[in-house]
């Protein structure tokens, strides 16, 4: 065997063992970067964390503006306080149920006096608002920063009170209620959460039949003959609440 055929083989060995060497730190590299991709952030360090899933009361307290409606009778502009109870349903979907009682007000507008006089008020017109909805958080199962964004719904009735008082014909009575909304939870810790929101609570008045009917001594109505008797009022909810999972 020659020198220069030794030294050919020499140099053929060392760029197989490089190219080999080479193929081989891709090939370990590789995985760990498609991990990091997948991962995006070291866990002790990353922006998301765990919610906490399971069932708990939550202590809420608002304030109910809005319309009064096309006859100013409608209750609002009131603080409202309350209870929701909360139960997770899967990852990101949760069930509710809420009591609220909001001191709240409304006018009186009375068909038998002239039509200059008879609109008088507002007057206490205290409300029970229940309602059983669906809220869903919209970063799942995990909050980013210890933050969770979601939005909400939800079906209910208003009661109204009685006023004896009133001898105008309208009582606002019973009302279904539909009310979605969005609002942002904070974790401060594991179990408890601070919540605010923001929702559009409707239902329908009806307006009594002698708002239609000449009773003042002006002759003038409270509704004219062809307006309609009902009439959907949208009323503004903002609460801040805090909570308690088990």
């Amino acid at each position: 065997m020659t020198v220069g055929q030794s030294d050919g083989r020499t140099v053929r060995h060392w760029r197989q063992a490089a190219i080999l060497g080479g193929v081989a730190v891709v090939l370990s590299v590789s995985p760990t970067v498609r991990l990091s991709g997948q991962v995006g952030h070291d866990p002790g360090h990353s922006p998301y964390h765990d919610i906490r899933r399971g069932s708990g009361p939550r202590l809420v307290l608002g304030y109910l503006s809005g319309d009064r409606g096309t006859v100013p009778v409608s209750i609002t502009d009131g603080v409202t306080f309350g209870v929701r109870y909360e139960a997770w349903m899967g990852k990101s979907m949760s069930f509710t149920a809420g009591l609220a009682y909001g001191q709240t007000s409304r006018l009186i507008v009375d068909p038998f006096k002239d039509d200059s006089v008879r609109k008088s008020g507002p007057i206490d017109d205290d409300v029970i608002l229940a309602d059983l909805g669906l809220q869903l958080s919209l970063t799942g199962a995990k909050t980013f920063h210890g933050f969770a964004p979601f939005v909400t719904t939800s079906l209910g009735l208003a009661f109204g009170s009685r006023l004896p008082g009133d001898t105008s014909g309208y009582q606002f009575g019973t009302k279904f209620t539909f009310t979605p909304g969005a609002g942002l939870r904070w974790y401060p810790g594991r179990r408890v959460s601070v919540q605010a929101d923001a929702r559009l609570v409707f239902w329908k008045l009806r307006y009594p039949i002698n708002y239609k009917t000449p009773l003042s001594n002006d002759g003038t109505r409270v509704l004219p003959l062809l307006a309609p008797e009902t009439d959907w009022t949208i009323h503004p909810w903002v609460s801040l609440g805090v909570g308690w999972t088990f």
